[in-house]
């Protein structure tokens, strides 16, 4: 963190917020993309660590082949992408960006990070995996026509954006417009029109919490650019979406995809979660029915991707899913 600019974070950060950040050529020099590449883009980072984690427990497996980091800044995603997956699964990494001076760093950076890989700048006439990274509030509704073809051509695309409203809600469209072409991998657990949708829950999104590694509270150059770029270092929204041309890996009767935190009161937890049905559900862990539970979502992180057993609203057995869980409830008030 030695070498980060802070001058050029505070002027970075107020394009973004003022954006849409395209519009003005905001990398200036190596030394603009490597201080964002060292904060910004770490948490990024963090939150495609989140999202490939999420398909490895599903036992999802990408296509080996060409894979594309669109709009790729300083390449956070792609050397995310082939440190989960390996170097086996990519034939050639290509690198594109609006700013040849964003692409230059992401190439070198993914050499350093990942020796002998092939890397190369460009749309390649191949796609097999299409990255897509924070990109949504930068562009035109022309630019993002023309990303969909591209995604028309990809054999997978794994797509992460910030969890707030409207990127959700931009995320939810293009999914609507894709779901017949290519199977919704995640965060869905299903391929039917998406249950936020419904005049009823509109005030929902689809969105998650990615977790923050634990030495960053304890950091005084992370705890600085809290304190500089007004972020809240604890909390880590994402919304994102994986589809595939390939069939989607089937999933047991009762899995639920969680959204958002459980809301907590005194006698009962109510946790929002997506059925393989499409309907959005609101279930409730009683505390005195499933007390281990109930204590558990009041101080931990609970998994994305859970299995329920329900009577109603009320949730019997609940229990992460997953390769390691086997699908089965860890917990049950029957």
């Amino acid at each position: 963190m030695e070498s980060v600019d802070w001058q050029a974070l505070i002027r970075l950060r107020r394009l973004f917020i003022e954006g849409p950040a395209a519009q003005v050529p905001y990398w200036r020099d190596e030394t603009d993309v490597r201080s964002y590449d060292l904060t910004f883009a770490q948490r990024i980072g963090w939150k495609w660590d989140f999202v490939l984690g999420e398909l490895r427990r599903l036992g999802w497996t990408p296509p080996a082949g060409v894979v594309v980091d669109w709009g790729c800044g300083s390449g956070i995603a792609g050397r995310a992408y082939v440190g989960a997956f390996g170097l086996e699964r990519v034939q050639r990494l290509h690198c594109v960006d609006c700013s040849p001076v964003a692409v230059e760093y992401a190439l070198r950076r993914a050499r350093e990070k990942h020796p002998g890989m092939e890397v190369a700048a460009g749309l390649p006439e191949r796609v097999d995996v299409l990255l897509i990274s924070h990109v949504l509030s930068e562009l035109s509704q022309e630019t993002v026509a023309q990303l969909l073809e591209l995604c028309r051509r990809a054999t997978c695309v794994l797509w992460v954006e910030p969890g707030d409203y409207p990127s959700s809600l931009s995320l939810i469209a293009i999914r609507e417009r894709l779901r017949g072409e290519l199977h919704p991998v995640a965060p869905c657990p299903h391929r039917e029109r998406c249950g936020i949708l419904e005049p009823e829950n509109e005030p929902h999104w689809c969105h998650h919490f990615a977790p923050v590694p634990g030495f960053v509270f304890h950091d005084p150059d992370w705890g600085r650019f809290a304190h500089e770029m007004e972020i809240d270092l604890r909390s880590l929204p994402v919304s994102f979406l994986v589809l595939d041309r390939r069939p989607a890996p089937p999933l047991p009767e009762g899995t639920v995809r969680m959204i958002g935190r459980p809301r907590i009161a005194k006698p009962h937890a109510r946790i929002l979660g997506c059925r393989a049905d499409g309907r959005l559900f609101e279930g409730w862990v009683m505390r005195r029915r499933l007390p281990e539970v109930y204590r558990f979502l009041r101080k931990e992180r609970p998994p994305s991707l859970q299995h329920w057993e329900c009577d109603g609203e009320e949730i019997l057995a609940w229990g992460p899913w997953g390769t390691e869980a086997g699908g089965r409830p860890e917990a049950t008030g029957r």
